[in-house]
């Protein structure tokens, strides 16, 4: 590697290993990298080599100044095409990555011809890096991935396990009307219910991993040199003045796919984060539909349903009489692979494509689409927002209850289906929302939003100005 590289400050880049997490991480190491930083982008020994899987052995080489190294995750080594369980994984990585990571630091630090890490840029939920960077002496900001009525729901687990409201007592929390229970006291987030917190509140266990998990990442979340999330100001903008109370340094910095329009393209645009492989035909397909004429279903990465839903999705897709494009991850089904009857595949081959994975930011932006089915994870519902597009909300977990509300609320762009999910259902809003003046009304509301995203991440606008700011005030300066 050549010495022209060694004066430049040096980011290192650290996403939570999973999909929703390594996408936005990598959207903002390459717009750093388009402001002059080196870049080293760290992915788990798993998540590795299914990007290899995914993206071709040479599809990783990139340029000299923008490279890929890996820590272990501390788990049993597995070749499974498929999210690791997040229980299992965020344990892990607290207890498990920190000597890695810092090993990883001091190793980069000692290379010839390669700049000193001159800050760490960690996923929120990663928070071991900030031992290593204090006992390193390195600078760190923190990069909070969901929504900010999300994170800020989060937040307020500790509260909530103080005023024991959770764990619930027993087990009938999901039928006695306890999530019903009225959430009023958390500043930034009116009218809530106790089911919008992000799920993980869902336990009868004082020693459940995740909600034990989350209080303590958010807990540490105040040691950071700043706080930056995914999202803009007009859009979150009740739950951002409760957060920008409680953080001396927090900004919004998205979206981030409309921020990188702001900036020239470079051999690094074809490098994409999607760990399984894409089918192209998607957009192919798209291209002779009418004008949002289209359902797009993606429940994520994560998501999981019975072989029962799956069916009753089909039969409500198939009902609906509209043009479909549905990606059915291959483990999209608990325990089994993803088989759709045959006789729905029969009955919709002239206007339906499944899909196993695709280009979700450019099917969203594509004209043809109407309507989005979604689990409402947030690159989700930030990618539905970029495109203009209205979703129909069924949540699997985490704070995608608490997007969904939002969406269905807050808004004004969603419509949200029972976890019990039904045909007839499935089918009656989707012919609202393609059909209906409810979904008329709530296309044009996604579209405003749309406008606002793209005046926010302009020039003068309020996350371009952020972001211009964070690389200035904590980013640049470090490597004084």
């Amino acid at each position: 590697m050549g010495s022209e590289h060694v004066d430049r400050p040096h980011l290192i880049c650290v996403p939570y290993p999973a999909q929703g997490h390594v996408t936005p991480m990598l959207k903002l190491a390459k717009l750093l990298h388009a402001r002059g930083f080196f870049i080293t982008y760290v992915n788990t020994e798993f998540n590795h080599n299914r990007l290899l899987r995914s993206r071709g052995p040479d599809s990783l080489n990139g340029l000299d100044d923008f490279r890929f190294v890996t820590i272990p995750d501390g788990l049993p080594p597995s070749d499974r095409d498929a999210t690791q369980d997040v229980p299992a994984l965020c344990e892990s990585t607290s207890k498990n990555c920190t000597v890695p990571f810092r090993d990883l630091i001091v190793k980069i630090n000692s290379t010839v011809g390669v700049p000193k890490i001159s800050c760490i840029i960690s996923d929120g939920v990663m928070s071991f890096t900030l031992d290593a960077a204090e006992e390193l002496g390195i600078p760190e900001v923190l990069f909070w991935t969901p929504s900010a009525c999300g994170f800020l729901a989060y937040i307020h687990y500790q509260q909530l396990v103080e005023k024991e409201i959770i764990p619930f007592k027993d087990e009938n929390f999901l039928t006695n009307g306890s999530l019903d229970m009225p959430i009023d006291w958390i500043r930034g987030m009116d009218g809530i219910h106790l089911r919008d917190i992000p799920s993980f509140i869902r336990t009868t266990d004082p020693n459940d991993i995740m909600l034990n998990f989350f209080i303590r990442e958010t807990q540490r979340a105040t040691k950071g040199l700043a706080v930056i999330m995914n999202t803009f100001d007009d859009f979150e903008h009740k739950a951002l003045d409760a957060l920008k109370a409680m953080f001396a340094n927090f900004y919004t910095i998205g979206p981030l796919n409309t921020l990188s329009n702001q900036f020239p393209k470079s051999a690094l645009d074809s490098l994409g984060s999607n760990l399984w492989k894409e089918d192209s035909k998607c957009l192919e397909w798209l291209e002779n539909k009418e004008p949002k004429s289209v359902v797009f279903v993606n429940f994520g990465s994560i998501t999981v349903m019975t072989e029962k839903q799956l069916e009753e999705f089909a039969w409500g897709l198939a009902n609906s009489n509209h043009p479909f494009l549905w990606i059915t991850r291959p483990d999209l089904v608990m325990g089994s692979s993803a088989m759709l009857p045959p006789e729905f595949v029969k009955a919709t081959e002239e206007r339906g494509l499944l899909s196993s994975w695709c280009l979700q930011e450019k099917v969203l932006q594509h004209p043809s689409i109407g309507v989005f089915l979604t689990h409402c994870g947030w690159n989700s519902t930030i990618e539905s927002v970029c495109g203009g597009v209205p979703v129909i909300c069924w949540p699997f977990f985490a704070e995608q209850q608490t997007n969904c509300r939002y969406a269905c609320t807050e808004w004004g762009m969603g419509m949200e289906i029972d976890n019990n999910v039904k045909r007839d259902e499935v089918e009656g809003l989707v012919r609202e929302m393609m059909e209906g003046e409810q979904g008329k009304e709530m296309r044009n509301k996604a579209m405003e939003w749309k406008d606002l995203a793209e005046i926010a991440t302009k020039p003068g606008g309020s996350s371009f100005n952020n972001f211009e700011h964070v690389v200035n005030q904590f980013l640049w300066p470090a490597t004084s």
